[in-house]
């Protein structure tokens, strides 16, 4: 044991550089036919890779089309580009010069369901401008009636600037995402985050109303738009009229009449330009209710990418003209909702599964630090007597102990990979002014994540103190922190009740829905009875010494003709004890045998398994018996890698908070080693799963990100076994 203690305190050191991207201005380019990057790149004095850069879907020279739409990164100082550009008159709505410091203040009360995205557009100024000035913003909610301290800045007349006519506003609609937005328009979502740098790269929050910045087509409006009759397309290699035709649905003299230079230079030729009508498919307003998006890759192929989507690409390219002008990276495709099938959807946004551990980059050493109640201050490491004794007795030591037994297996496990790790290791003691000791001189830069604390207070100080670097909770805490850069490993109690309901609405025929709930559980109650409004309710009696139901009371709520499920919601194990009993008296029972000959049928669910329903007086068999199935954050976990990886290093099997110390862990590492940036690969990644833990993780806003995957477990003679879906 004195071994582990000490093993645990291994330090590693590495320095990393950071780095600051600068304010840049951005003007686009709609490529005309014979022009080349170069001479983008020399009318706009700009080099071929800044261009490059900002257009993440051209990976080379040769990728550019006619008609594509560029971004081009202005520099501020330079001349202008040369006069064959379009015209340039006033932008619609200009933007203000930003100043160092504001020229005065007013003060505000905030009204009721306003919002910090609300009040920033209400005076003008940024999120980020009303946070610095109101600091208290950064660590807790916006609450009503609370006085801002709101920043004035001088602004710009609007006829002292001039910008290209190449721009206009873009108002949010509901139910829009940037992904169908970006296809609306035809670029990336890179391109579209540079046009509009108040929007977060890791973050893909909208709202109703905001304005975007975003590019309009030369002689046309988003808002009413004349289509363009025809689109470019450059004959490639070996083409010929059977497979245009089959490409563009038009016939051979169809496209002779449309481009007689077919006929003047003696038939089809590589590298002729065709004008080709553009189709146009009427599928209403393009949002989340009728599509989801998907972000093309680099190196996918037509093949790859209908193979993945499960459509045909004649159905994609109606849906998505571009296409025709050729698949590049970072194009937005939209591809209709009732396609999603097998596919896994965030925000209305297909994402990729990813192989963390083919896509490591060995070049990326993660830098983490740990900071857990390890009480090592309770501790004589000369007297091993003590140590056990402080461990058994301390809870908050035991899990710090497990969770991080099982990190330590995850840095065994990826040093396999190729990767090198530092990890820095503190003991908090499980107080807030420890951790605050700890952590006022560390450069939270350095980091790229940080695992723990466990205690609130402290959780809550290390997020204000390391707001850009996330910090991963290894258990839940009661309450979140309303803290951005936080990430709850755990799924919160909604998610999970949200699970279990779900899959009881959808697996349930013509069961008999019972809610059996105390008052601390009102709102599992209330949403039982808005999914079920004929779920019938058995009062539970609470007195001071008291908790219980009356037997006849549930009896007359039972059903003899179909099966009885039966929600149990508390966390006072002498209730869940005494109703499980109950069920189960209840279970393959004759009610009233003068009435009846039909015996009851019961299945128990709960849609929250606390430490209650783990207690030692609530009977295995009674809920092996009555089937209980109750989401979990974790599965049981078999004789896999990970558990004989454990015992060859500790000699003992993990308990849960290894499993999840180990798959926490594991998870960071591969993310941080396939992209240096946890928000960022969140954005990106679909579940990954790992031991005994899966994980998903979304942002909510104003708050952090939150754990969406669970799983469904249920008692089977007298075993855990999971529910697959």
């Amino acid at each position: 044991m004195n071994q582990f203690i000490k093993s645990t305190l291994v330090l590693f050191l590495v320095v990393f550089s950071s780095c600051k991207a600068l304010a840049q201005k951005f003007t686009t380019h709609a490529v005309k036919r014979g022009e080349t990057m170069e001479s983008i790149a020399e009318q706009y004095k700009v080099t071929p890779e800044s261009i490059l850069k900002y257009n993440k879907e051209i990976s080379s020279a040769n990728d550019i089309k006619p008609n594509t739409i560029l971004v081009i990164a202005l520099d501020r100082v330079k001349a202008k580009p040369l006069s064959n550009t379009p015209t340039r008159i006033k932008d619609s709505q200009p933007t203000p010069i930003e100043q160092e410091e504001p020229i005065g203040f007013t003060s505000y009360k905030v009204g009721k369901k306003e919002t910090v995205y609300s009040i920033s557009r209400r005076f003008h100024i940024t999120e980020e401008q009303l946070k610095k000035y109101n600091p208290q913003l950064y660590s807790s909610p916006l609450k009503r009636k609370t006085v801002l301290r709101i920043p004035k800045y001088k602004r710009v007349k609007p006829e002292d600037q001039t910008t290209e006519d190449l721009f206009e506003t873009y108002t949010v609609a509901p139910k829009e995402t940037r992904w169908s937005i970006a296809h609306k328009y035809g670029i990336t979502i890179d391109s579209m985050v540079a046009l509009n740098p108040q929007l977060e790269k890791n973050v893909n929050d909208l709202g109703v109303g905001q304005e975007l910045k975003m590019p309009k087509k030369a002689g046309s409006s988003i808002k009413n738009q004349v289509s363009e009759l025809f689109i470019s397309y450059t004959v490639p290699p070996k083409m010929n009229f059977y497979q245009l035709e089959k490409k563009f649905g038009l016939s051979a003299d169809e496209i002779i009449k449309l481009n007689p230079e077919i006929k003047e230079r003696g038939g089809l030729k590589e590298g002729m330009v065709l004008r080709i009508p553009e189709k146009k498919v009427v599928t209403g307003a393009v949002n989340t209710d009728n599509f989801i998006f998907y972000e093309v890759k680099p190196k996918q192929t037509e093949f790859s990418l209908t193979r993945k989507l499960g459509i045909s690409y004649k159905d994609l390219l109606e849906l998505n003209p571009d296409l025709r002008n050729g698949l590049k990276a970072g194009m937005v495709l939209k591809i209709p909702r009732e396609q999603k099938g097998e596919l896994e959807v965030r925000n209305a946004l297909v994402l990729d599964k990813f192989n963390l551990v083919d896509s490591i980059n060995v070049d990326n050493k993660p830098k983490i630090m740990f900071l857990l109640p390890f009480r090592l201050d309770k501790m004589d490491f000369e007297n091993k007597a003590n140590i056990r004794k402080t461990i058994s007795n301390s809870r908050p030591t035991n899990v710090s102990l497990s969770l991080y037994s099982g990190a330590m297996v995850a840095f065994d496990s990826i040093a396999k990979q190729g990767v090198s790790v530092a990890i820095k290791t503190l003991d908090n003691q499980l107080n807030q002014g420890v951790t605050r000791s700890l952590v006022k001189n560390i450069d939270f830069s350095q980091y790229d994540a940080i695992v723990g604390p466990l205690d609130k207070a402290s959780l809550l100080e290390v997020a204000v103190r390391s707001s850009n670097t996330p910090v991963i909770t290894p258990i839940r805490p009661e309450n979140s922190v309303a803290m951005e850069n936080v990430f709850y490993s755990n799924p919160p109690v909604r998610v999970l009740r949200k699970r279990i309901i779900d899959h009881v609405g959808a697996t349930r025929k013509d069961e008999n829905i019972v809610v059996i709930a105390d008052r601390k559980s009102s709102v599992a109650s209330d949403s039982l009875q808005a999914k079920f409004p004929e779920a019938k309710i058995i009062p539970v009696i609470e007195e001071e010494k008291n908790i219980g139901i009356v037997r006849d009371s549930l009896a007359a709520k039972l059903s003899e003709e179909v099966e009885n499920w039966v929600f149990v919601e508390s966390d006072n194990y002498k209730l869940i004890s005494s109703v499980t009993s109950i069920l189960n008296s209840f279970q393959n029972a004759l009610i009233d045998p003068e009435l009846s000959t039909k015996r009851v049928k019961l299945k128990m669910f709960t849609t929250n398994k606390n430490t209650a329903f783990e207690n030692d007086v609530i009977s295995g068999a009674h809920l092996s018996n009555l089937e209980f199935t109750y989401p979990s954050v974790y599965r049981e976990v078999k004789n896999n890698s990970f558990s004989k990886s454990y015992r060859k290093r500790f000699g003992d099997t993990p308990d849960r908070y290894a499993v999840h110390g180990f798959d926490i862990t594991y998870d960071l590492l591969l993310k941080l080693a396939y992209m240096k940036n946890l928000m960022g690969v969140s954005n990106l990644v679909g579940e990954t799963e790992y031991a005994g833990n899966k994980f998903s993780y979304e942002k909510e806003p104003s708050e952090g990100y939150f754990n969406q995957s669970s799983y469904l477990m249920a008692y089977d003679k007298m075993r855990i076994k999971e529910i697959k879906e």
